[in-house]
């Protein structure tokens, strides 16, 4: 029998130490264009080596739960960012790193309006959308070189959103 993870709601608080989560909550840094528009200055860290930022457009499958979790991914040259095209709520699978292996992954569902940034070399998930269209906006780093890399977990992971 697989080892059980349970999704939790994303929040910046549980995501910290894996990067951002980017929302328009709280007071706004600045309001803009003649006062019709809140901003929310700032909100991910961006950390490229080597390269430079990019944008593009990301268009994945819809997945189900419960979900086979048997391989994570990292980019150690830099920061990745997901920012939905739709309201629809993705999971976001993490991992801190022990000595070069993901260890306890955890599952987070985003909630409509967020959208996540992983840090530098951070384990993650493939992209999982749980709805279409699964159009995703990534800012990422664009250069030469291997910036992926990839573990496989002898034993997978269920992923589910039972909280029992």
């Amino acid at each position: 029998m697989s080892p059980v993870i349970n999704i939790q709601p994303l929040t910046a608080t549980e995501f910290a130490d894996f990067g951002d989560v980017l929302e328009a909550t709280g007071t706004p840094d600045k309001i803009i264009n003649q006062g019709k528009c809140a901003r929310y200055h700032n909100r991910a860290l961006l950390d490229f080596a080597n390269g430079k930022a990019g944008i593009s457009i990301f268009k994945s499958e819809a997945r189900a739960l419960p979900l086979t979790l048997d391989m994570m991914e990292r980019h150690t040259e830099g920061s990745q960012c997901f920012v939905p095209m739709s309201a629809d709520p993705f999971l976001v699978v993490v991992a801190p790193d022990n000595g070069g292996t993901p260890i306890n992954p955890k599952a987070f569902l985003t909630a409509p309006g967020q959208a996540i940034n992983f840090h530098r070399g951070t384990w993650h998930g493939v992209l999982t959308p749980l709805a279409a269209p699964g159009l995703f906006t990534v800012i990422d780093r664009i250069g030469a070189g291997d910036n992926l890399e990839e573990h496989w977990f002898t034993v997978p992971y269920t992923i589910t959103d039972n909280q029992n």
